[in-house]
């Protein structure tokens, strides 16, 4: 088989001649850029520095020949611009604060104290910065710039500044970069933008050099019960606008994608869900649902949701909903235990990740640890096909590349490759 044909056959549901394989394809199966050059030094590939793919997460670019090492399945296309509101363009060197000399875009600006370095939106200086990269971390924070907020006058526009129809340019971006991701003979992963319901990795904004609305993280979750109102008019005309970017690039290069990923909003922590089911029904699905629904009735495209934490009781609303296929399934979270998620939603959910801990065994276990686990996930994941191996969620800046490397030769061995 293809990479292409083994990963619909997986999402189809159907036995593949091996699990397919997404490490380091997208921004939440990712690895630190630090793990990236220890592995290409690993490999034996060519030396040179590792560019950063996501300056939030401090993400490293899997290119292709570290692509073919790991033996991935799948690429993903992103033609929008990052979380800090620039283009992956104009490569520069930039030493990070760990000590790594790496890539970042040409609008990657920072300036610097004794604590933090500072990212700008836009990589526009003469605005306040928007993230902040403390000295002693390996990825950065977003800055909370929150306007005081007038009940009185609360403008739903104002949480919608970043959402906009697509313009002739930004319609072309997405098809040069869908037509070369899918000349790779690879499955296309597709994130298209605008349908991000309530992800809190945006709600801070730190693309725009002056938020409006509801910016703070905190009033933001408390907005879901106290202005549930405006929250759902901005979900409503979210919606609309996400649909019509949809169609436009489905009209162009919606044969070349095989899925999409729809959301990245956590609905669990460690050990229960954010919110309750009855709010999740009344307050998202019904916009989730107008999103599968047009995707299912007009392409052939498979719906990717993010979800961390333990979120068990959501997967028959997420069903419902629509979706098709779940990340990154972190079986550490109380009631997500693997057997159980396989057993009662293994029919209908394809698990996009679940296939190692990136919390405690990745990090700091042994190879011998790593290889166990990876070879039980895939046991019971990889039957009768719903499965696409990768950890959970990004693999962290200290991982040791043994580890890292017994993970890649755990799924090869259990592929029988």
């Amino acid at each position: 088989m293809t990479s292409k044909q083994r990963v619909l056959d997986t999402l189809n549901h159907k036995q593949p001649d091996r699990l397919p394989i997404d490490i380091g394809g997208t921004a939440v199966t990712g690895m630190h850029v630090s793990c990236v050059a220890e592995l290409r030094d690993y490999y034996g590939l060519e030396k040179r520095p590792a560019k950063v793919s996501d300056p939030f997460q401090m993400l490293g670019l899997i290119e292709e020949d570290l692509q073919e090492a790991i033996g991935t399945d799948v690429v993903n296309v992103s033609a929008g611009n990052n979380l800090f509101g620039f283009r992956q363009e104009n490569w520069k060197e930039w030493r990070a604060p760990w000590g790594q000399e790496v890539l970042v875009p040409g609008d990657f600006n920072t300036t610097e104290d004794d604590e933090n370095f500072y990212i700008y939106p836009g990589g526009d200086m003469s605005v306040p910065p928007s993230g902040k990269l403390p000295k002693s971390s390996y990825f950065a924070d977003a800055i909370i710039r929150q306007e005081e907020i007038d009940d009185d006058n609360l403008n739903p526009e104002d949480n919608l500044e970043e959402f906009t129809i697509y313009s002739e340019d930004e319609i072309n971006r997405h098809v040069v970069a869908v037509t070369e991701a899918a000349k790779s003979g690879k499955a296309v992963l597709a994130a298209l933008g605008g349908t991000a319901l309530g992800d809190i990795a945006l709600v801070p904004a730190p693309f725009l050099k002056a938020p409006k609305g509801i910016r703070d993280v905190a009033e933001w979750y408390m907005s879901t019960a106290l202005r549930p109102e405006y929250i759902e008019e901005v979900f409503d005309k979210q919606t609309q606008i996400a649909l019509k970017n949809l169609e436009a690039i489905n009209n162009k290069v919606g044969t070349l994608i095989d899925a999409v990923y729809v959301c990245g909003t956590d609905f669990g922590t460690q050990i229960a869900t954010f919110c309750s089911k009855d709010t999740f029904r009344e307050l998202y699905l019904p916009y989730y649902k107008r999103v599968t629904d047009w995707i299912h009735k007009n392409t052939g495209w498979k719906t990717f949701k993010h979800s961390c934490g333990a979120i068990e009781p959501f997967m028959p609303l997420l069903i419902e909903a629509g979706i098709d296929i779940i990340n990154p399934v972190q079986c550490s979270a109380t009631g997500m235990d693997p057997e159980l998620l396989k057993e009662k939603y293994g029919a209908d959910l394809t698990f996009w990740g679940g296939g190692v801990d990136t919390q405690q065994v990745m990090p700091f276990g042994t190879p011998a640890e790593v290889r166990e686990q990876v070879l039980e996930r895939c046991e019971i994941f990889g039957k009768n096909g719903g499965f696409m191996f990768s950890a959970v969620h990004n693999i962290q800046g200290k991982t040791p590349v043994a580890n890292i490397a017994a993970m890649i030769d755990a799924v090869n061995e259990f592929n029988g490759r």
